[in-house]
């Protein structure tokens, strides 16, 4: 824990009523306490069913909200997971923050947006999150941006999911180009689904989080719920749905510009993909980096932009995806430096010759 000046010092003690949710808050042998000291930079000491928190007055006051957080959580009937602890932090951050705006009621500081379905309730961990579910909720066509890890696809999947469990839409399709076989499915064994199940196992992934297995296995059956291949869109009018292309960064530009305009009567598109990560053949334009650039500022349109900092699965992918933006970054500017010099190579070559 790093020094901390005796005029920047405070503690707080935090008193919880309920002791039946003490293990659950404090986590098994006080781990979740321990992530937030990790954290924050505090010490938090358990006894009882108090918690005196130490540190900086900073620090101490978001240990203090992101404990508040998970016992309202817990109050509220759910479990908590790592992942939960580390998103009350998240929010804390962000509250403690807004604390000296006057205006803003206090419920307002701690309220990321959330997505509920009967299985479970899912609150965003990070601003980005926040921002996806409340433009998911404004636009009819949403871009979610960024690299793997943010929540983007399985969020996308638990809203479809929960506006078909309230009845708001009659079915939800999921997408993904399948370019590691060209979108030549032929030469695999099986039937036509047995050929892209492997393609379209991360979109199963989400729907499997979200929805009871026979409700799911119903869905599937019935043609509520469709997973297929991008390829399988082509000359369809999507209406009272929810469609989610996942990898969007592997279309071309015509099949992006095909799946958009699938978009039918009260439904909704949700767009998500990775522009740094294109596994198109060298030298074509990704759909979907055309689509960001020639859709900039169509009204009923929202883009959500996540970074390294918004990856909620082990803190380890947050920084593997920062080392390979950097060696890109790195790599880019080696590029630009080579191709400036070799223009003045070829300046000067001309001057000489003149």
């Amino acid at each position: 824990m790093r020094p901390i000046a005796a005029s920047d010092m405070m503690h707080v003690v935090l008193a919880f009523e309920d002791n039946r949710l003490l293990g659950d808050l404090f986590g098994q042998f006080d781990q979740n306490l321990a992530l937030i000291e990790q954290r924050l930079g505090v010490e938090a000491v358990a006894h009882g069913n108090q918690v005196t928190i130490r540190g900086d007055k900073k620090s101490t006051e978001q240990a203090k909200l992101a404990l508040e957080s998970l016992y309202t959580r817990l109050q509220g009937g759910h479990d908590i997971t790592p992942g939960d602890v580390d998103g009350s932090i998240r929010l804390a951050e962000v509250a403690e923050a807004q604390l000296s705006l006057p205006t803003m009621e206090p419920k307002s500081r701690m309220a990321f947006a959330q997505i509920a379905t009967r299985r479970k309730t899912l609150v965003a961990r990070t601003t980005a999150q926040d921002a996806y579910i409340r433009a998911m909720d404004r636009s009819d066509l949403t871009f979610g941006i960024g690299p793997a890890g943010t929540g983007k696809t399985f969020l996308a999947v638990a809203y479809a999911a929960a506006l078909l469990e309230r009845g708001e839409i009659d079915r939800m399709i999921l997408s993904r180009p399948a370019v590691e076989a060209g979108e030549r499915l032929g030469f695999l064994p099986g039937d036509m689904k047995e050929k892209v199940d492997p393609y379209l196992r991360p979109l199963y992934d989400g729907l499997n989080e979200m929805m009871a297995p026979e409700k799911l296995e119903r869905g599937l059956e019935s043609g509520m719920i469709e997973v297929a291949p991008l390829a399988f869109m082509r000359g369809r009018t999507l209406s009272n749905a929810v469609v989610i292309l996942d990898e969007a960064q592997n279309t071309t530009s015509m099949q992006m510009k095909m799946f958009l305009t699938r978009l039918g009567e009260n439904s909704k598109m949700i767009v998500t993909g990775d522009p740094s990560q294109v596994d198109l053949p060298p030298g074509q334009m990704s759909g979907l980096r055309d689509a960001l650039k020639i859709l900039d500022g169509v009204e009923g349109i929202s883009r959500v932009d996540f970074t390294e900092s918004d990856v909620v699965r082990h803190e380890l992918v947050a920084r593997i995806v920062g080392a390979y933006d950097n060696e890109s970054r790195r790599r880019l500017k080696a590029k630009e430096l080579r191709q400036a010099e070799e223009a003045a190579k070829e300046n000067a070559e001309q001057g000489s010759k003149e």
